[in-house]
């Protein structure tokens, strides 16, 4: 069972690959939003210099854009929470209270990222994607602020949070919206340590459920990773889907490579539901 699961996801990375090199005449057109956090960004540390400028942080929603013909609105922001998404009062990691006081987001808007996606979605009726990786940040911050570090009853707490928050998202997303509608899952950063994968498979099925429920799909960008990182004994570091540091070891965002291989998801979800 476990080998034909292998198998199967393996030829539909593959089938992917064709899919985002595809010949011009037979790529979609029309609009794409891409909404969420620091890995939607496409963000990078230590960039110096390159913060001046969105267009210089590329991630998987630039890239399947790109493939497929797709005009991209992405509107996300690093440090983004479900909460900050949806009121710029509330508490984020560093979106509305750090990154967009100093540095351009790909696209310029006042407000709540929603009430962005809100607007586009009802003056952009040729939209044709609606992606959405969110919800990190908001265990980052349960994790930093709570006297367990997120563990146990305030790690569901968060979890519960975290799905309420993004229910409210997706209703108004589909308010305005009945097209194809995407979670882009999270990865683990290392896939050799039982406790941390764990947590990554709660938060993931618990955005899982919620975008199902809303008539959503999901790009199993947790899987691929983890098939990108068995030449590195499961490891996303040394297998160069993470951004590396000078210091030595990774960062938590994906490298080009790392892009690339949600963007892989991400044509696999379109493509097979």
């Amino acid at each position: 069972m476990v080998l034909r699961r292998f198998f199967a996801v393996t030829a539909a990375v593959l089938a992917a690959s064709t899919l985002l090199t595809a010949p011009a005449e037979a790529r979609s057109h029309g609009g794409y939003l891409a909404l969420g956090d620091s890995v939607a960004f496409g963000y990078r540390p230590d960039a110096g210099a390159d913060y001046l400028d969105a267009a210089n942080f590329r991630g998987y929603a630039e890239k399947y854009a790109a493939a497929r013909g797709l005009k991209l609105a992405n509107a996300s922001c690093p440090g983004e929470t479900t909460g900050s998404m949806l009121d710029v009062a509330a508490p984020s990691n560093g979106c509305e209270n750090a990154y967009r006081l100093a540095f351009p987001l790909h696209v310029a808007y006042p407000g709540s990222q929603i009430g962005y996606a809100v607007q586009y979605l009802k003056t952009h009726r040729d939209t044709r994607l609606v992606t959405l990786t969110v919800g990190a940040n908001d265990l980052f911050r349960c994790r930093d602020t709570t006297p367990d570090h997120c563990t146990g009853a305030t790690f569901d707490a968060a979890l519960k949070q975290v799905g309420a928050n993004l229910a409210t998202i997706l209703g108004a997303v589909r308010a305005q919206y009945r097209g194809e509608l995407v979670l882009v899952s999270y990865y683990s950063l290392d896939y050799r340590d039982p406790a941390q994968v764990a947590q990554v498979k709660a938060i993931n099925a618990t955005l899982a459920q919620v975008t199902r429920h809303h008539r959503g799909i999901v790009a199993d960008g947790f899987t691929t990773f983890r098939l990108a990182s068995l030449r590195a004994g499961g490891d996303p570091c040394a297998a160069g889907l993470l951004v590396k540091l000078p210091s030595g070891g990774c960062d938590v965002h994906p490298s080009a490579a790392g892009h690339r291989a949600l963007a892989a998801a991400l044509a696999v979800a379109v493509a097979f539901g």
